[in-house]
């Protein structure tokens, strides 16, 4: 065995450890909960999360509010009353979550070339001088003949749809108006969690007079809907066969 392949091995083996180990941590935590409900996520600060970083976008300069005299229109306002949709970092919007997704695409490529060359040279200077010449030279020297042909077909049909709502809450308000929003429900049901996750940046001028906002209106939208539990469990495949299927080449 070769210094190389001992090298692989001892990595290979290491791979192997993490991955029972952490398997084994998770089957323990799951001993643990046999015949309880999954726990809910405790409420959390979003800019307080690990992974969190706060949006930074090209922005106009800022236009400060001047008063006119003998007016009750300050330059700036959004609104003549006190506006009641959310608008400062805390205010909360209710997102309506609206997705009908539907593609069918088909594609077919084929392709095929022949290509052959024949110089009828069938002796070179000497050659035949040479014993044995004929077993070792073919009869045409510079002769070439290939054939090549590919058939590739592709095809998507898929279907979603999903409609729900859910509240959120401005976690920045940008130089230019527009609100960081971010919002998260958990739902559960026996012993299934449904988890729904909605970001992105919105318009002040989007949002509705009932404080609402259409998702499709959301940029930089992130939607997440899923779950975790009993049923989930056991969609999933054993954590030692994502490994196999990770790690084989074939």
């Amino acid at each position: 065995m070769s210094r190389i392949q001992g090298i692989r091995l001892v990595r290979l083996a290491a791979l192997f450890a993490m991955t029972a180990l952490a398997g084994g941590c998770s089957a323990i935590d799951r001993l643990s909960q046999i015949g309880e409900q999954p726990k809910l996520t405790a409420i959390e600060n979003p800019t307080a999360q690990p992974g969190y970083k706060p949006v930074q976008m090209p922005m106009p300069k800022p236009e400060v509010a001047s008063y006119n005299a003998n007016s009750l229109w300050r330059n700036g306002s959004r609104a003549f009353f006190r506006d009641q949709r959310a608008a400062r970092v805390g205010d909360l919007l209710t997102i309506t979550v609206n997705i009908t997704d539907k593609a069918n695409l088909s594609n077919e490529t084929q392709r095929s070339r022949t290509a052959k060359e024949n110089s009828n040279i069938t002796d070179f200077i000497g050659a035949k001088t040479i014993t044995q010449s004929n077993k070792i030279l073919p009869g045409n020297l510079l002769a070439t003949d290939s054939t090549s042909s590919a058939d590739g077909k592709g095809s998507v049909n898929r279907q979603e749809s999903l409609t729900t709502n859910v509240a959120a809450v401005v976690t920045q308000v940008l130089a230019n108006g527009n609100l960081v929003v971010e919002g998260k429900q958990e739902i559960r049901v026996n012993f299934e969690i449904r988890e729904l996750i909605v970001a992105g940046v919105v318009r002040p001028e989007d949002i509705q007079s009932d404080n609402t906002i259409d998702s499709s209106k959301i940029a930089q939208a992130r939607i997440a809907y899923g779950g975790r539990g009993q049923i989930m469990d056991v969609q999933q495949p054993r954590y030692g066969q994502q490994v196999v299927d990770v790690i084989l080449p074939f």
